[in-house]
């Protein structure tokens, strides 16, 4: 065999060794898939707030974790919404009050995001914007009003916030919103806003939430389509059973002011500063024991 020969063998073995396995990097990739959809579906997964329902505590813009395992899975913890729905639970648990939970809508395959105020058998009406919860008012004190700064993921616009476009002391525009702060029976607290004070759904009727069911609200009081309103108006239409909640929101990764674009630079001008890692568990309010 001369060298010319040779050559041309070792060229085809060198061909033959460099093919591509191609079912194996399918299968590679589709494991890869796989695990990435149950880590998403039985772990956690990210999450975008899209609406100011949840303001002041979440902000049009905020990336959030959602955890998937604290009230056990259903159809709804199913990434994508690929399960067909059902009233099945596995390792159920029930929320807490103060929690806030990711409540499929009752007919749309669509996320929403709101606060756990009242649990299975519990009583609920809203009087003037404050909740009656077994017939006791849930506590709410005046705070100082919370000043968000203005941008394109919020805008204080005036028809939602009549008057409440401000400068601050630096010469920022701000949202200079009128706060409350509410204490849940379990000292879970939290801050609401309420821009309203005639606002339709400042008054419910009172109902009892039916067992394996809880009630939902946005802390946006005026601004949030939760269980007061129906499902014409784009709301939950009453309690929300568990087996449609997806999971509980854990902490903020990072939050947006709507300036980012294609340029990668803008990617770091737009995020707000302040909101990283901030947890979305109510804290524990002292109460008072009996003496």
């Amino acid at each position: 065999m001369n060298s010319s020969t040779q050559a041309n063998v070792t060229n085809t073995d060198k061909k033959s060794d460099e093919k591509v396995n191609w079912f194996a990097e399918f299968r590679g990739l589709a494991l890869m898939l796989l695990a990435v959809f149950a880590f998403h579906s039985f772990i956690a997964k990210p999450f975008y707030i899209p609406s100011q329902s949840m303001m002041p505590n979440l902000l049009v813009g905020d990336r959030l974790v959602v955890s998937k395992y604290p009230y056990g899975f259903n159809w709804s913890s199913i990434s994508f919404h690929l399960w067909p729905r059902g009233d099945w639970r596995v390792l159920a648990d029930t929320p807490e009050y103060g929690d806030i939970v990711i409540p499929v809508h009752p007919e749309r395959d669509e996320d929403y995001i709101k606060r756990v105020v009242a649990l299975p058998g519990d009583r609920i009406a809203v009087r003037n914007g404050q909740i009656i919860l077994n017939g006791t008012p849930v506590p709410q004190e005046v705070e100082p009003a919370l000043e968000v700064p203005v941008d394109l993921n919020s805008p204080c616009d005036s028809y939602d916030y009549p008057g409440m476009k401000q400068t601050d002391e630096g010469g920022a525009e701000v949202c200079a919103l009128p706060t409350y702060r509410e204490t849940m029976p379990n000292g879970a607290t939290y801050l609401i806003v309420d821009t309203q004070p005639d606002y339709p759904l400042d008054n419910f009727d009172e109902i009892t939430v039916p067992e394996g069911q809880v009630f939902l609200m946005g802390d946006n009081r005026d601004h949030s389509a939760d269980s007061r309103a129906s499902i014409i108006e784009r709301g939950l239409g009453g309690p929300v059973p568990l087996e449609n909640i997806g999971g509980r929101a854990e902490f903020i990764t990072f939050s947006l002011d709507g300036t980012a674009n294609w340029n990668p630079i803008s990617w770091f001008s737009a995020l707000r500063d302040g909101r990283a890692w901030s947890t979305l568990r109510p804290a524990k309010a002292e109460r008072n024991k009996a003496t």
